[in-house]
C-alpha cells in the first residue's frame, strides 16, 4: 500500500496517508492547484509533511509489516536534499565538531566528508551484498568498501607525514561500514543479555559484599560488588559498560538498538535532525528546515533494518567441515561464539527507549521466525542466532590500536567481537577495512586473541585453507529485500 510513498515528491500527496488509514485505497487526492510552485528537483525528496509516515500509524496497527518496511526502505534509500534538511546550518564556533554546526569542506556549502556530511542516504554506505564476486553484487542493506568508510570526528590528518612517523597520522576513527543483515536477532540478543545483567545488578544490591558473577547467554562479563550503602564497585566488569547495558551495534559497541544507531547516523552522515532529538517544529541547526525526520520515520527505518533477511551458512564440504573443527581447535570460538539463543522470538520495538530496561514503551512487535528474517526456532520458543560473536568488547592488541582523540587508551584498544555470519561476502575486513583477506584479518589479531592467532599461524597451509574454506561458507543472503522492491 505504501509503494507510492517511495517515489512521492509532490505536495499533491498531502492527504494520502490519511486516505490509506481510512481504507480509501490509492485514490489520488490532489488537484493541479495543490501542486506547489517549486522548481523541479528543489522539492523535498521525502515528499510533503502530510505524506510521511507517522508514529501513530505504526503504533495504532493501521499498517502491515510490509507497509512499514516499504516506508523504512524509503528512509533508507532516499537521497536527501537541502529541502529535506540535509546538511548542517551555520558554523557553531562553540562546537564545530558535532552535528548541527560543522564547517563545510572548502566552503562548498554541502559536504564535509572528513567528519560526517559524507552521504545523502543510508544506501550510499550499505550497498555491497557480496564483495566476493566479480563484479561485486550490489543490493540494499549490504556492507561498504573503503570509499564508503566514514572518518569519525577527525580533527587532523597528517597526509604528508610531516611528523616523520612513516605513516599518515590521524586522530579520528576510520569505520568500515558493516552489512546490516540479521540485525533484528542481534538486537533481541542484546536486549535479553541486558535484562539478565540488570537482574544480576539487583542481586548485588540486595546482597552487599557478595561478589556476583556477571554471565549472560554463557558470556562472562566479570564481577560486580555492592556495599551496604548501595554503591557499586564496577572495577571487575569487563567487555561491557559499567551500566551493564549490552550495546551490540557499532564497531566499539556503542548502540543498544538499531534505532539508536539510526538516530546517530542520520545526524552525523546527513545532518538530518530527528524530531525526537531536537523537538517538533524546531530548526536547531538553523538550516531553514524543521521536522526533518519524524518519529514514525525513524521507527519505520529501524523496523526495516531489523527485519531484513538473515545471513546463511552454505552446505559444508569435506574441507569446510574440517575447517570448522580447526576454527574450534585454535580457539576462535572463545569469542566468535557460533550460536547464541534467545528466550523469545518476538522482537519488541520501543519508543522512547530505556536502555537499561528495554522492555519499556513497546509499540510494535515482529516475529523473527517469520520471513524475511526467518530465523530457526530454538528450544523454549526463542530463536537460534548463528552470528559467531559474543557481543562483548575485547582488547585486540597493539596492531589494531586506534588513535582517536576522544577515547581513552583502553577504549582505543577494544572492539566488539565481529559477527562472522556473512563474512565471506564482506571484505575488506576489521574495523577500518585494513585487511583485504580473511587470512590477513586473522593474522592482525592480538591482545586477548593472541593465543588464537598464534595457534592459527602454526597450522600448515592445508589446515589454514580448511579453516578459510569454512569461513567462505558464511554468506550474506541472496537478493535481499525483494519483498519491498518487487
Amino acid at each position: 500500500m505504501l509503494r507510492v510513498l517511495e517515489g512521492t515528491r509532490h505536495r499533491c500527496a498531502r492527504n494520502l496517508i490519511g486516505a490509506l488509514v481510512r481504507g480509501l485505497g490509492l485514490v489520488a487526492l490532489c488537484s493541479p492547484a495543490a501542486v506547489a510552485e517549486t522548481l523541479i528537483g528543489e522539492e523535498p525528496a521525502l515528499g510533503s509533511i502530510e505524506s510521511r509516515i507517522t508514529q501513530q500509524e505504526i503504533a495504532g496497527g493501521y499498517l502491515s509489516l510490509n507497509d512499514i518496511r516499504r516506508a523504512g526502505l524509503k528512509m533508507f534509500a532516499t537521497q536527501f536534499r537541502t529541502a529535506d534538511g540535509f546538511g548542517d546550518g551555520p558554523v557553531d564556533p562553540a562546537d564545530p565538531v558535532n552535528p548541527g554546526g560543522r564547517p563545510m569542506l572548502q566552503n562548498n556549502g554541502t559536504f564535509l566528508r572528513v567528519n560526517g556530511l559524507d552521504s545523502q542516504a543510508c544506501l550510499d554506505c550499505h550497498s555491497i551484498v557480496s564483495a566476493d564476486a566479480m563484479p561485486i553484487v550490489l543490493g540494499i542493506g549490504g556492507a561498504g568498501g573503503i570509499n564508503n568508510s566514514p572518518m569519525f570526528k577527525a580533527r587532523a590528518i597528517d597526509v604528508a607525514d610531516a611528523a616523520g612517523n612513516g605513516f599518515a597520522g590521524f586522530d579520528g576513527r576510520l569505520i568500515n561500514p558493516p552489512a546490516l543483515f540479521g540485525t533484528g536477532a542481534v538486537q533481541q540478543l542484546g536486549k535479553e543479555m541486558t535484562q539478565r545483567l540488570q537482574r544480576l545488578k539487583a542481586v548485588a544490591l540486595a546482597n552487599p559484599g557478595e561478589v556476583v558473577q556477571l554471565r549472560a547467554k554463557g558470556v562472562e562479563f566479570g564481577t560486580l560488588v555492592a556495599n551496604a550503602s548501595g554503591e557499586l564497585d564496577t572495577s571487575g566488569i569487563v567487555g561491557v559498560d559499567p551500566d551493564l547495558v549490552v550495546r551490540p551495534f557499532g564497531r566499539k559497541g556503542e548502540f543498544a538498538s538499531v534505532r539508536g544507531f539510526d538516530l546517530d547516523a542520520l545526524m552525523f552522515h546527513m545532518g538530518m535532525q530527528p524530531v525526537e532529538i531536537v523537538g517538533t517544529g524546531v530548526d536547531r541547526d538553523g538550516d531553514g528546515v524543521a521536522d526533518e525526520v519524524l518519529t514514525g520515520e525513524v521507527s519505520a527505518l529501524s523496523i526495516f533494518v531489523a527485519t531484513q533477511e538473515t545471513p546463511v551458512q552454505l552446505r559444508r564440504g569435506p574441507a569446510a567441515r574440517a575447517g570448522l573443527q580447526r576454527f574450534r581447535q585454535v580457539g576462535c570460538t572463545e569469542c566468535h561464539r557460533p550460536e547464541l539463543r534467545t528466550r523469545s522470538s518476538e522482537l519488541a520495538f520501543s519508543f522512547p527507549e530505556v536502555e537499561d530496561d528495554p522492555a519499556q514503551n513497546g509499540f510494535y512487535t515482529v516475529d523473527l521466525t517469520r520471513s524475511p528474517p526467518a530465523l530457526a526456532r530454538g528450544p523454549g520458543g526463542g530463536i537460534r542466532v548463528p552470528l559467531f560473536s559474543d557481543l562483548k568488547r575485547h582488547d585486540m592488541g597493539d596492531a589494531l590500536v586506534e588513535t582517536f582523540h576522544a577515547a581513552t587508551a583502553q577504549q582505543n584498544r577494544e572492539f566488539i567481537t565481529a559477527k562472522l555470519w556473512g563474512v565471506a561476502d564482506t571484505a575488506p575486513y576489521l574495523h577500518d577495512g585494513r585487511a583485504l583477506t580473511l587470512n590477513a584479518a586473522i593474522m592482525l589479531h592480538g591482545g586477548e586473541a593472541e593465543s588464537a592467532r598464534s595457534a592459527y599461524a602454526a597450522l600448515s597451509v592445508e589446515h589454514k585453507n580448511q579453516l578459510l574454506a569454512f569461513l567462505k561458507t558464511l554468506r550474506n543472503p541472496d537478493s535481499p529485500n525483494q519483498d519491498v522492491l518487487n
